[in-house]
Protein backbone atom coordinates (compact mmCIF):
# COMPACT_ATOMS: atom_id res chain seq x y z
CA UNK A 1 0.00 0.00 0.00
CA UNK A 2 2.78 2.59 0.87
CA UNK A 3 2.67 6.08 2.56
CA UNK A 4 -0.97 7.99 3.10
CA UNK A 5 -1.22 10.38 0.03
CA UNK A 6 -3.52 12.10 -1.72
CA UNK A 7 -6.18 10.40 -3.83
CA UNK A 8 -4.68 10.49 -7.21
CA UNK A 9 -1.01 11.30 -6.42
CA UNK A 10 1.64 9.11 -7.74
CA UNK A 11 3.25 6.88 -4.95
CA UNK A 12 6.38 7.83 -2.97
CA UNK A 13 9.33 5.79 -2.75
CA UNK A 14 11.17 5.68 0.38
CA UNK A 15 14.37 6.50 -2.18
CA UNK A 16 13.21 9.95 -1.76
CA UNK A 17 13.34 10.64 1.99
CA UNK A 18 15.77 7.43 3.16
CA UNK A 19 19.47 7.88 3.42
CA UNK A 20 21.50 5.51 1.48
CA UNK A 21 22.24 2.46 4.01
CA UNK A 22 25.80 1.43 2.86
CA UNK A 23 26.65 5.03 3.47
CA UNK A 24 27.97 5.48 7.16
CA UNK A 25 29.53 8.59 5.90
CA UNK A 26 25.91 9.97 5.76
CA UNK A 27 24.37 8.83 8.37
CA UNK A 28 26.76 10.43 11.02
CA UNK A 29 26.62 13.57 8.86
CA UNK A 30 23.20 14.09 9.06
CA UNK A 31 22.70 12.89 12.73
CA UNK A 32 25.46 15.38 13.48
CA UNK A 33 23.56 17.90 11.23
CA UNK A 34 20.18 17.40 13.49
CA UNK A 35 22.46 18.32 16.72
CA UNK A 36 23.70 21.60 14.93
CA UNK A 37 20.48 22.39 14.38
CA UNK A 38 18.91 21.85 18.04
CA UNK A 39 18.01 18.51 17.94
CA UNK A 40 16.83 17.32 21.76
CA UNK A 41 17.86 13.09 20.59
CA UNK A 42 18.71 11.65 17.61
CA UNK A 43 16.84 8.93 16.55
CA UNK A 44 17.96 5.53 14.68
CA UNK A 45 16.10 2.94 12.96
CA UNK A 46 16.03 0.09 12.38
CA UNK A 47 18.39 -0.26 15.54
CA UNK A 48 19.41 -3.66 14.63
CA UNK A 49 20.43 -3.10 11.10
CA UNK A 50 22.48 0.19 12.26
CA UNK A 51 24.63 -0.70 15.51
CA UNK A 52 27.40 0.70 14.31
CA UNK A 53 25.82 3.91 13.65
CA UNK A 54 24.36 4.18 16.74
CA UNK A 55 27.83 3.38 18.00
CA UNK A 56 28.89 6.01 15.83
CA UNK A 57 26.68 9.37 17.24
CA UNK A 58 27.69 7.70 20.76
CA UNK A 59 31.22 8.41 19.94
CA UNK A 60 30.59 11.94 17.94
CA UNK A 61 27.86 13.64 19.99
CA UNK A 62 26.46 13.95 24.05
CA UNK A 63 23.07 14.04 23.04
CA UNK A 64 20.50 11.04 23.68
CA UNK A 65 20.35 8.47 21.46
CA UNK A 66 17.10 6.84 20.63
CA UNK A 67 17.41 3.70 19.12
CA UNK A 68 14.06 1.85 17.47
CA UNK A 69 13.77 -1.49 17.01
CA UNK A 70 10.94 -1.19 14.45
CA UNK A 71 8.01 -3.71 13.86
CA UNK A 72 9.79 -5.45 11.25
CA UNK A 73 12.62 -6.51 13.60
CA UNK A 74 10.26 -7.94 16.33
CA UNK A 75 7.97 -9.65 13.28
CA UNK A 76 11.62 -11.61 12.26
CA UNK A 77 11.85 -12.86 15.90
CA UNK A 78 8.55 -13.72 16.09
CA UNK A 79 8.19 -15.95 13.10
CA UNK A 80 11.60 -17.39 13.58
CA UNK A 81 10.44 -18.42 17.23
CA UNK A 82 7.33 -19.97 15.78
CA UNK A 83 9.39 -22.21 13.16
CA UNK A 84 11.31 -23.19 16.33
CA UNK A 85 14.60 -20.93 15.10
CA UNK A 86 15.24 -19.59 17.98
CA UNK A 87 14.13 -18.95 21.51
CA UNK A 88 11.82 -15.86 21.48
CA UNK A 89 12.76 -14.80 24.97
CA UNK A 90 16.79 -15.02 24.60
CA UNK A 91 17.31 -13.66 21.37
CA UNK A 92 14.99 -10.76 22.77
CA UNK A 93 17.33 -9.87 25.61
CA UNK A 94 20.02 -10.45 23.23
CA UNK A 95 19.01 -7.60 20.49
CA UNK A 96 18.05 -5.35 23.02
CA UNK A 97 21.68 -5.34 25.11
CA UNK A 98 23.34 -5.52 22.01
CA UNK A 99 21.33 -1.94 21.23
CA UNK A 100 22.00 -0.74 24.15
CA UNK A 101 25.69 -2.04 24.09
CA UNK A 102 26.24 -0.08 20.97
CA UNK A 103 25.65 3.32 23.28
CA UNK A 104 21.33 3.86 23.03
CA UNK A 105 20.21 5.92 25.96
CA UNK A 106 16.86 5.11 24.99
CA UNK A 107 15.36 2.07 23.37
CA UNK A 108 11.55 2.08 21.66
CA UNK A 109 10.73 -2.09 21.16
CA UNK A 110 7.29 -3.63 20.66
CA UNK A 111 8.49 -5.80 23.17
CA UNK A 112 8.60 -3.08 26.01
CA UNK A 113 5.89 -4.28 27.72
CA UNK A 114 7.00 -8.17 27.92
CA UNK A 115 10.60 -6.91 28.24
CA UNK A 116 9.82 -5.26 31.50
CA UNK A 117 7.09 -7.69 32.65
CA UNK A 118 10.02 -10.38 32.81
CA UNK A 119 12.54 -7.99 34.08
CA UNK A 120 10.32 -7.32 37.17
CA UNK A 121 9.58 -11.02 38.06
CA UNK A 122 13.72 -11.55 38.06
CA UNK A 123 13.55 -9.41 41.16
Amino acid sequence: MGSARPAGAAPISKASYQMNPANRSEALREGLLDVQEGADLIMVKPAGAYLDIIRDLREATSLPIAAYQVSGEYAQLHAAAAQGWLDLRATRDETLLAIRRAGADVILTYFAEAYARDFAARG
